[in-house]
């Protein structure tokens, strides 16, 4: 496996220091955030600066699992919905860009339909997921759909259910656990049902129940890296482990990401000896 960070965790920095301190720092790899607000926008990457990052990805030894590109697929706006598949599409055409030695980073993204129903809105799901995965398969992609607490991927039973309707081979998941800890499911079940179908992995810290919960900096709440290292190890996963430091955390006065991220690091290196598994660039 590979500790991962991903730059959701960072807004303003930019590329070069991001990746120069987390190297530094000491993690195997990165998941680049390219939405709106965050300075490696999607829109301000012209061909020239694609092929420096790639460059940069590449001097510092950072390998990349995955690009977040998170917009809605159920927006029912069509001026909205046709500017979030400009950017997944563009998203997608940015992971065969920015490709390394294994092949381009899949695409991490969330349903976006909080406060909807699952019968309400399904089909209209599974329609422009499909489509969106016969794009990514056209570009040799991975779309990973993300679950999300109170959204209506919010299971691992919901999550398979989906996967189960749309049978894509360019449709896996990125199996952030924390969402699934705060609703009281056991580790060791979520593993089980959802690393077989993962292309990527979140995990945070956190502490209480749905609905009175926060999601915290490593090393700051209650969840058992060690126990979960070891679930996904037996589960046969050996990608990435991914670090994402949540909004609300990052909204806390005075929030500084690079403490943040050498807490992370230290927090989960220690894990990773602990549990006994290995990691690997």
């Amino acid at each position: 496996m590979r500790l991962c960070y991903s730059t959701w965790s960072m807004q303003k920095p930019s590329v070069d220091e991001m990746l120069a301190n987390l190297a530094e720092i000491g993690f195997d790899s990165v998941e680049l955030t390219v939405i709106p607000g965050w300075s490696l926008e999607l829109d301000t990457l012209d061909r020239a600066e694609r092929k420096r990052i790639r460059g940069l990805l590449d001097r510092y030894g950072l390998a990349l699992p995955a690009i977040a590109g998170h917009r809605s697929l159920l927006a029912t706006d069509p001026d909205e919905h046709a500017e979030n598949w400009r950017r997944l599409t563009g998203a997608i055409d940015l992971c065969v860009d920015w490709a390394g030695p294994s092949g381009p980073p899949s695409l991490d993204t969330t349903v976006g339909a909080h406060g909807r129903q699952w019968d309400e809105c399904k089909d209209l799901l599974v329609e422009r997921l499909s489509k969106l995965c016969d794009y990514a398969a056209e570009r040799g992609v991975i779309v990973g759909i993300e679950p999300h607490v109170n959204d209506v991927l919010e299971t691992p039973e919901r999550t398979l259910e989906l996967l189960d309707l749309i049978r894509h081979p360019s449709l896996k998941v990125t199996f952030d656990i924390s969402h699934f800890n705060v609703q009281g499911i056991p580790i060791e079940y979520s593993v089980s049902l959802l690393a077989p179908v993962a292309c990527f992995t979140h995990i945070k810290d956190e502490s209480g129940r749905v609905p009175d919960f926060q999601f915290l900096i490593p090393g700051e709440g209650e969840f058992d890296y060690v126990r979960y290292l070891r679930a996904m190890h037996r589960a046969g996963w050996t990608g990435d482990i991914g670090v994402e430091i949540s909004l609300m955390v990052q909204r806390r006065p005075g929030y500084d990401p690079w403490a943040a991220a050498r807490q992370s690091y230290a927090v989960l290196s220690r894990a990773f000896e602990e549990a006994g598994v290995p990691r690997a660039k």
